[in-house]
């Protein structure tokens, strides 16, 4: 069953799904499914776990709402860290990195690619992360987009870890101009 999303807006959606109202709980979904899925296949890259995750995702989103805090951030930032931190929790379980190795191999390259419902260009991250010097966006790339640590980026590039660190904060501090420019 298909279900055209309702405009609402966030300080709304918010104040409904504080009030418990489990139809809020729909519109939510509805708004968000597609880019939180495209941020959690990012990261899993394959479609059937991304699935999982998303579900979960939602499952936590749900139950963990009252601390949620408005004045920390917007509610779509909040759940992309959530979703993000399923994600990563995801590809570093043992189960996970098991399946991987006995997981076929996709008939072409490009099977394993993504989901053609999710649109990147719809919400804008790789856009903004463009604007990005390239030191800064590769380590928001592999942060966020491939699910490393800080650590994880330090070892693997064989870059200081207080470099790693900082190019990060720098790039933050550069995102965090852009989207209160956009608002």
């Amino acid at each position: 069953m298909s279900r055209e999303p309702q405009n609402i807006s966030e300080e709304e959606l918010v104040a409904r799904l504080r009030e418990g109202d489990t139809k809020a709980v729909s519109q939510l979904y509805d708004m968000y499914n597609a880019a939180l899925y495209g941020v959690v296949l990012q990261i899993v890259k394959v479609e059937e776990t991304a699935e999982d995750v998303l579900q979960e995702a939602f499952v936590k989103i749900w139950n963990s709402f009252p601390s949620y805090d408005a004045s920390k951030g917007r509610l779509f930032t909040w759940m992309i860290n959530v979703c993000r931190n399923l994600a990563i929790d995801k590809i570093r379980s043992k189960q996970h990195r098991v399946s991987l190795k006995t997981r076929e191999i996709p008939a072409s390259p490009r099977a394993d690619m993504g989901s053609d419902s999710f649109k990147p260009e719809h919400i804008g991250l790789r856009e903004i992360t463009e604007a990005l010097n390239p030191d800064q966006k590769l380590i928001i790339d592999l942060m966020y987009f491939e699910g490393l640590t800080q650590s994880e980026i330090a070892d693997e590039y064989q870059i200081p870890l207080g470099t790693v660190k900082t190019r990060a904060r720098s790039a933050i501090k550069v995102l965090a101009k852009m989207f209160k420019g956009r608002g």
